[in-house]
């Protein structure tokens, strides 16, 4: 914050937004020298970037509606990102059960495609599986009718801990990242934007500031449109928020190694249920709303829709009851047509620059964030002027990238694994468990409030640690200790702890379901 407040510093470029798109392109206008700073008004993967489906993927279903380049550029970033973020991204089967005679031999060719797609950069080769082998695999699937299956490769990740690695990957190599830090109004000169007036949300007596810079980004999601409207009052809406909604469910509902893919529901839509965190991940719907919220909520229709199909696919019906978590996130799709279903509109990001040299990027998913970075900061430096130079993130390892990660619930800190463990070590409190329930311990939270800018209750819980998705309600029982521990990390007082808790109560209802 104090480099952000430094009124002689002019940065080159000025990111608004901490989000896959927003961490994607500081990272990579740091990777080519440019002086980079990001401020985020929440916190890192506070809204869309944390409640995805957890997968890096090259996207089935747009095979099957044609967008080949599309899935080509995400089978590429999918391999880039085995390779340079291998303590977060693993490798996951999914089979796809078979029930008719025809789906065999037409999902076969279609996985033949994707593999090939992949090219150098591939898992493994897809293969059709007998009926026992496809039991072997998800053995709780329905036995009604099934015939065998097909599985391919693809891979899956933990979303809001990529996003704090890219953090602490800008951080490392020379860029300055800030949450709690709203950008609330733009500034410009002779008509061209020369940078932001900020807030910092955690000052009350001196919360406003300018920061100064060469090009703004904004990248801000599903928000984006309100950053353009401080640009041009009258901006035509860019975004469409769609909604998506998981729900979280017991290991033993999906206790094989592998993930079921349903290629076609009734809505057109991808089904998966995801082993995840020792959870199972069942999602996700497609739902225009109207607005876009920090803190969306599932629709009761889309948690029907969601029990209602796994139903069908799974020999165990899940019911209301044996739901852990929920959680709903909005899609940025781009739309330049009103009208348009959300299922039909682009997945692909959208970059514009308005005459006054706001630089806005739109859409795109976790997947191709690298390639969204590269492709916004080359716009950016030309409207600004900066010195040409090559991104360096296609060969950049981040933060943590160790050649051998550790297994087990420390495996998402890579490198610093044995640091954590280390300072679990040096109190037996520390490595007592924040809750029976819940695979993490006390050290975790003060090494989020150390060493990851972790600055509340619900930053650890939902972000820092995975709590929040994995068991709404031991979450919530968890939250007083969190409150605690970090009250003393950050030097704060009992009533900050208090009001910490019970801010993370009224968040954490959200998160379950009633039965």
């Amino acid at each position: 914050m104090a480099r952000l407040r430094d009124d002689s510093i002019e940065w080159d470029v000025l990111v608004i937004g901490g989000g896959a798109s927003g961490l994607g392109a500081a990272v990579d206008a740091a990777s080519r020298g440019y002086r980079t700073a990001l401020i985020e008004q929440y916190d890192f993967a506070k809204g869309t970037s944390s409640r995805s489906t957890k997968l890096i993927h090259g996207g089935v279903r747009y095979l099957r509606q044609g967008h080949i380049g599309l899935v080509r550029e995400a089978l590429h970033e999918r391999g880039l990102l085995r390779r340079l973020a291998s303590h977060l991204v693993r490798d996951l089967g999914f089979v796809v059960p078979i029930y008719d005679w025809w789906e065999g031999p037409f999902y076969g060719m279609g996985f033949k495609l994707y593999d090939a797609l992949a090219g150098e950069l591939g898992i493994a080769p897809s293969r059709r599986l007998t009926r026992r082998e496809t039991l072997a695999r998800i053995p709780t699937v329905r036995t009604d009718g099934l015939k065998g299956g097909v599985i391919y490769h693809d891979a899956q990740f933990d979303d809001a801990r990529l996003a704090v690695t890219l953090a602490l990957t800008l951080d490392g190599i020379g860029g300055t990242a800030v949450n709690y830090c709203k950008a609330v109004r733009l500034l410009k000169a002779r008509g061209r934007i020369c940078g932001v007036v900020a807030r910092d949300e955690e000052d009350p007596a001196h919360p406003v500031f300018e920061i100064r810079a060469r090009v703004v980004i904004n990248a801000t999601g599903v928000f984006g449109d309100a950053i353009r409207r401080l640009d041009r009052r009258n901006a035509q809406p860019l975004a469409r928020p769609s909604q998506g909604v998981h729900l979280v469910l017991d290991r033993s509902f999906l206790p094989g190694d592998s993930a079921i893919m349903v290629p076609h529901t009734e809505d057109g839509r991808v089904l998966f249920a995801v082993p995840w965190h020792d959870r199972v991940l069942l999602g996700t719907t497609d739902t225009a709303v109207p607005r876009a919220r920090a803190e969306p909520a599932p629709f009761p229709s889309e948690v029907a829709y969601l029990l209602r199909h796994a139903a069908r696919y799974l020999a165990r019906a899940p019911k209301r009851a044996d739901v852990l978590s929920m959680f709903a996130g909005l899609r940025p799709l781009f739309s330049a047509r009103k009208g348009s279903p959300t299922a039909a509109l682009s997945r692909e990001h959208y970059i514009e620059v308005s005459p006054s040299g706001l630089v806005t990027v739109i859409g795109g998913k976790w997947t191709t964030y690298r390639r969204m970075g590269a492709d916004v900061i080359e716009k950016a430096a030309t409207s600004a002027g900066l010195p040409p130079r090559e991104s360096q993130t296609a060969r950049l390892n981040l933060h943590g990238w160790t050649a051998a990660p550790a297994l087990g619930p420390l495996s998402v800190y890579g490198a610093d694994a044995a640091r954590v463990e280390e300072l679990a070590k040096s109190d037996p409190a520390l490595a007592e468990p924040l809750h029976a329930r819940l695979p993490y311990r006390a050290a975790e939270v003060i090494w989020a409030v150390r060493n990851e800018m972790a600055r509340t209750v619900e930053d650890v819980l939902a972000r820092r640690t995975r709590a929040l998705l994995l068991d709404a309600r031991a979450s919530v029982e968890a939250a007083p200790r969190v409150a605690r521990l970090m009250a003393v990390a950050l030097g704060k007082t009992t009533g900050w702890a208090d009001s910490q808790l019970a801010e993370f109560t009224k968040i954490g209802k959200r998160y379950t379901l009633e039965s």
